[in-house]
């Protein structure tokens, strides 16, 4: 049998800049990540733990990792405070630092690859880690994935107006930073992480001015919502915010009654405030796993999309495990650390065994049907809207663009000879698949990377296909899964091998002539692309 000589061009099979190694890396310094690394490092394992926190203030501003929508105080431009008052948060940090993990906080994980049909010349499982002033690659025996959870975006006119912001990232700026500007809010939701995250932000100091809930009823934990009663929080079931008023800053959220059919009535008060809380939903972080190829799937016990894990928390990525909200979220989780902390003892215990195949258990149905649950705030929230405004923020695309499938406005597009704008019409049959979108609207695919908008869009989508929200397909993601500079990437090392025809692997035919080439009066017009590039 002849073997074909492998291609020199090609980046198959030319060595990595491999930084370090290590024996487990954990993604994520929260209750879970931090279980997992001290366990892995009890094993005699050498574990690196990795932790975005504390942001860097721009990147705050960015909504990035988070939607922190500017609710920001001054004191977070603090660096040096933001750090101390991270590790204060978190008392296993220390006990980390004490049992031998090597904790690198200020660092994000921006890639996770993994051999498979594309990458089957990886030397195996490989993170690339970067820290704001570079940017690694490191491969570990296992992976332990610990991303946490980020918030469902909801729009309505005026949510781009600082103040506005996601419920998760109002509890780390307010219980990890005390940097949680807002001081009276109304929160959006009443399910059991909105109440949760109600009642911390009461205990910070903050005034809970209103629950603002589209359904007839509240949906979470009635000890919760029982407490902030007493408190004085009202809580307005069949009502949503119409806009959030304000001249630089929001000063007010306006609130409407809806009516039998979901929809707004002209009954309309403001309350004052200076914040308004998304708590409509939570979802796994998943960004890793999805663009390193792994399965996930629309679960609604777990949150929404989240992996899928057998008993052992493992992926479908050998030697990767999920674990704590990236794993799953549900209301006991929520209220109790030790069932995140037993996820990952789980995944320690099965490091290096072979998998059972045994399946995980299902954590407790929801009280509520959330896919329908998430539909009726975009229906009442985005579709009956006063007026129109951006769901993509970044890309400045609205609700109308998104469910007609209108190319992005700076190409001053104006065919309209289409008479049939619907989603079957332009996108085929089946569930409208999100990426379809993207590309063709650029909803999602801005600095933010769709952390403000992506659950929208998918709502809009369920919404104008008449489709359950976990018939559409999640859109991927891509390396990197946090922005970084280019600067960053350019200081890491290639192999001599992999540098030879860089300017092959970049088709540069027409714009590459090598200078040693060029006649004495060179133009672009002049220049002969048919001849074979520097490298060839």
């Amino acid at each position: 049998m002849n073997i074909p000589a492998p291609d020199p061009k090609s980046v198959t099979g030319k060595p990595l800049p491999i930084d370090e190694k290590v024996d487990v890396l954990v993604v994520g310094g929260g209750p879970a990540g931090l279980e997992a690394a001290i366990g892995a490092a009890a094993r005699g394992l050498g574990v690196l733990l990795v932790d975005e926190n504390p942001i860097p203030f721009t990147t705050m501003g960015d909504d990035v990792p988070l939607h922190f929508g500017q609710g920001i105080a001054a004191n977070a431009r603090n660096r040096n405070a933001m750090m101390e008052a991270f590790i204060a948060s978190e008392p296993r940090i220390e006990e980390a630092f004490e049992a031998g993990v090597d904790v690198r906080l200020g660092t994000a994980c921006w890639g996770l690859y993994a051999n498979g049909p594309t990458l089957g010349w990886m030397p195996g499982l490989v993170a690339g880690l970067a820290d704001g002033e570079r940017s690694v690659l490191v491969q570990a025996r296992h992976v332990i994935l610990a991303c946490g959870r980020r918030d469902m975006g909801l729009g309505f006119p005026g949510w781009e107006k600082p103040g506005v912001l996601g419920a998760t990232a109002a509890l780390n700026l307010a219980m990890r930073y005390g940097a949680f500007g807002p001081r009276k809010v109304v929160i959006l939701g009443s399910n059991t992480e909105a109440l949760a995250t109600a009642i911390a932000l009461r205990e910070a100091g903050v005034t809970i001015a209103a629950i603002v809930e589209q359904a007839p009823e509240p949906v979470g934990d009635e000890d919760l919502l029982a407490s902030l009663r007493e408190g004085g929080t009202d809580i307005l079931t069949g009502h949503v915010v119409r806009e959030a008023t304000g001249r630089d800053a929001v000063e007010a959220a306006m609130v409407a009654r809806l009516d039998e059919n979901g929809r707004p009535t002209g009954d309309e008060r403001a309350i004052a405030c200076d914040g308004i809380v998304l708590a409509v939903g939570t979802t796994p972080v998943v960004d890793l796993l999805d663009a390193a190829g792994g399965k996930v799937s629309f679960q609604a016990g777990r949150g929404g999309y989240a992996p899928v894990l057998d008993a052992d928390q493992r992926t479908s990525i050998a030697h990767v495990h999920a674990v704590g909200d990236c794993a799953g979220i549900w209301p006991a989780k929520t209220r109790d650390r030790t069932i995140a902390e037993a996820e990952a003892a789980r995944a320690v215990a099965a490091l290096g065994q072979v998998a059972t195949g045994n399946k995980s258990e299902h954590p407790p149905a929801p009280a509520y049907d959330i896919g329908d649950y998430r539909l009726a705030w975009v229906r009442a929230s985005v579709i009956e809207a006063r007026a129109e405004f951006h769901v993509c923020q970044c890309e400045e695309v609205t609700a109308r663009e998104i469910l007609e499938v209108r190319p992005p406005r700076y190409l001053d597009w104006r065919d309209e000879r289409r008479n049939d704008r619907s989603l079957s019409a332009l996108l085929g049959e089946g569930p409208p698949n999100p990426d379809q979108v993207k590309r063709l609207t650029r909803a999602g695919m801005g600095p933010c990377q769709g952390r403000r908008c992506r659950e929208q869009v998918a709502g809009l989508l369920a919404l104008g296909a008449a489709q359950p929200l976990s018939a559409i397909p999640l859109a991927g993601y891509r390396a990197p899964v946090r922005p970084m500079p280019l600067a960053m990437t350019a200081p890491m090392p290639e192999a001599p091998g992999q540098a030879e025809h860089w300017d092959t692997w970049f088709g540069m035919h027409a714009q590459w002539v090598p200078f040693w080439e060029a006649p004495e009066r060179y133009t672009v017009a002049s220049n002969d692309a048919t001849g074979p590039v520097a490298s060839e």
